[in-house]
């Protein structure tokens, strides 16, 4: 990380730079958490956890709501989904990416490769890290109670998003990307460039929609 920010004179990230310019992001982000007060609450197994009013819903005008969301339904779609991003799918990922030594191996190389470490930093980062993260995705595996196969998870949960987006439909946001379309693809961008991308676009029904995202968003 010292390698990623040695340029800045800030040496906490996130860095937020607008034309040349360095901004605090910290204080940034305090204030906009201050927007959204804690509060407790129970989730669907009894534990005390804590949520946050208005988190999925985005405060617009009547005029662009009728824009955004031009169906009857649209807005709780799209909110619904966010949550299964946020709740289910983000859950799967390290389970797929670390689902073996080998591929924990390979997403540590790839890390090592595109986050420009030192040569120490790098050997320490790509084999340790890739033996820890091999050992917690398991723990991860049983805590969400996935299946032995976790790549089945992932087909399904892949394939139950584009179910629901529909044939007719480019997008869950119709014919541009909502905000659903864009947690989604954010939680399966992570996985570009390793085996568990590889696999999930050959063995779903994703990949049309992943592109279509990817094309829209450049």
């Amino acid at each position: 990380m010292r390698q990623e920010i040695k340029w800045s004179t800030y040496r906490k990230v996130p860095i937020l730079m607008v034309n040349g310019m360095v901004i605090d992001i910290i204080f940034l982000i305090y204030d906009i958490l201050a927007c959204y007060p804690e509060m407790k609450a129970k989730n669907d197994s009894g534990k005390d956890v804590i949520e946050f009013g208005n988190k999925y819903w985005v405060m617009v005008r009547d005029a662009d709501a009728d824009h955004l969301y031009p169906g009857k339904d649209t807005r709780k779609e799209e909110i619904k989904w966010r949550k299964w991003a946020d709740e289910w799918l983000v859950h799967l990922i390290s389970p797929n990416v670390y689902r073996t030594p080998t591929e924990a191996l390979a997403s540590f190389d790839y890390i090592v490769r595109e986050g420009k470490f030192g040569t120490f930093e790098g050997f320490f980062a790509k084999y340790f890290g890739a033996a820890a993260m091999w050992i917690i995705s398991k723990r991860l595996k049983n805590k969400h109670h996935l299946q032995d196969d976790v790549r089945q998870d992932l087909y399904n949960a892949v394939n139950d998003w584009v179910a629901a987006i529909g044939k007719n439909n480019k997008f869950m946001g119709g014919n541009q990307p909502n905000l659903a379309d864009l947690a989604v693809f954010g939680v399966l961008r992570v996985m570009e460039g390793l085996q568990a991308f590889d696999d999930m676009v050959e063995n779903t029904k994703v990949k049309n929609w992943y592109r279509r995202v990817q094309k829209a968003t450049q």
